[in-house]
């Protein structure tokens, strides 16, 4: 038999102060207690570890031999149990997200900056993505949380809806639009258009396509590029106007340019939160996607569907 985590405890306490009263109150056991592991200990040894007198207790050859082995392994789980204790209350931890250009330049600084206020000892680190790029770095491992829009086909990641949100208009400050009291897509059409390239356009001619069969409403792109940044930068130099999600509201203000909704019809798109299926996540990232879900929901009006257990998202 292996002695017990206790029957070495209580013979450490019981080498460092050399008396029984003064261990057991170190252990906050009684006398009795304590002298009963060590028995236990030594008849689980074979081996006598102590030599006991009136006023005193000595080590015997075995006893000054198992001491410091004992010691170290006490030391060596306390520090490892202290280290888990650290994560789990989140003094301690590491969360990885892969999010694309235009949400981490919007929303996520918002949100780890008000995480980090509440948490500073949790480092986050934001990898900023081009969009087909956040689910590569969750599989690969290279990011425990990916934010990013549906894909078609699904990826095969957990996933979870953080928000969707309709799609606007963005125009220069006095453009013609801007009198307008509502901005449709046939308004959007009379005009050159700076849309993103990959799925993001195809999707989007696709859903317009769909949803104004019978009324022929047809939106061409102008000129396609890779982030939207380059897009807003384009617009506010009057080259077109462009479509974007309401979260890049903070970074259209900056450019100076017009936010509008747009109808007839009104198109939307999910943000989801990718995670790998068959692996758990860390406390500290745990803790971030439940805190990043009651940020949206909280600023920006998104409800986050969170019940239950995330749901699989796989390829065909």
């Amino acid at each position: 038999m292996n002695p017990t985590l206790r029957q070495m405890r209580a013979f450490v306490a019981l080498a460092k102060s050399g008396n029984f009263t003064l261990a057991a109150q170190a252990l906050h056991v009684t006398q009795s207690a304590l002298s009963g592991l060590i028995k236990e200990l030594e008849q689980t040894l074979g081996a006598r570890v102590v030599d006991r007198s009136t006023r005193r207790i000595d080590l015997t050859d075995i006893g000054r031999e198992l001491y410091p082995l004992f010691s170290q392994m006490i030391d060596d789980l306390d520090g490892a149990l202290a280290n888990v204790a650290d994560h789990t209350r989140l003094k301690k931890g590491v969360v990885r997200i892969a999010a694309p250009q235009l949400l981490a330049c919007t929303l996520l600084p918002q949100v780890i900056a008000a995480w980090r206020a509440q948490h500073p000892d949790v480092e986050v680190r934001l990898a900023d993505t081009e969009v087909e790029g956040v689910v590569t770095r969750v599989l690969s491992g290279e990011a425990d949380v990916g934010i990013g829009p549906e894909r078609m086909p699904a990826p095969p990641l957990m996933a979870r809806q953080l928000f969707e949100m309709p799609f606007a208009a963005v125009f220069p400050q006095g453009h013609p639009l801007e009198a307008q009291q509502r901005v449709t897509w046939h308004d959007l059409a009379a005009y050159p258009l700076i849309s993103l390239q990959g799925q993001f356009t195809e999707r989007l001619l696709d859903d317009m396509h769909a949803a104004t069969a019978a009324r022929a409403v047809t939106v061409r792109p102008a000129h396609e590029v890779t982030f939207m940044t380059t897009a807003l930068a384009m617009v506010g130099a009057g080259l077109g106007v462009t479509v974007c999600l309401p979260y890049a509201a903070p970074l259209v203000a900056q450019h100076r340019l017009a936010l509008r909704p747009l109808e007839d019809p009104v198109l939307s798109r999910r943000f989801l939160v990718y995670t790998r299926p068959g692996r758990s996540l860390s406390p500290a990232s745990e803790a971030f996607i439940a805190f990043l879900f009651g940020h949206v929901e909280r600023v920006h009006g998104a409800p986050a569907l969170q019940s239950g257990a995330p749901s699989p998202v796989s390829g065909p």
